[in-house]
């Protein structure tokens, strides 16, 4: 079991994730925005945050440069789930510090498998 934060502004993608997630055991904090996101990452420890690349008030990319900004969350991985899924979209994204880039649409199966990917790593 991890503790993922979720940051998407998509309510419906949102809970779908959400479900999909806690069905498999993870404990889920989720925000709508990037501030919100922002808030979360300062007040809890993650094992793994997922961003959505356009989101209100922060963008992902404005998200992860203030994680990795902060000390003791700077290596927090990081999943980008992304519509602009072009390779210089994804090279941005990971230029920029995720840790990880998921184009969207993707099954839940998918995301479920590339998170116990990425959590196995970890271990």
């Amino acid at each position: 079991m991890a503790n993922i934060l979720l940051a998407e502004d998509e309510e419906v993608l949102r809970m779908l994730v959400m479900d999909t997630l806690e069905d498999e055991g993870h404990e889920i904090d989720e925000a709508c925005d990037g501030q919100e996101a922002i808030h979360f990452i300062k007040e809890n420890t993650y094992d793994l945050i997922l961003l959505d690349y356009m989101m209100p008030l922060y963008t992902g990319l404005e998200v992860i440069e203030q994680v990795r900004n902060i000390p003791e969350k700077k290596d927090t991985k990081i999943m980008m789930l992304s519509a602009k899924s072009q390779k210089v979209d994804q090279l941005r994204v990971l230029d920029a510090g995720a840790d990880y880039f998921m184009a969207k649409p993707f099954s839940p199966l998918e995301l479920v498998n590339k998170i116990e990917e990425i959590l196995n790593e970890e271990n």
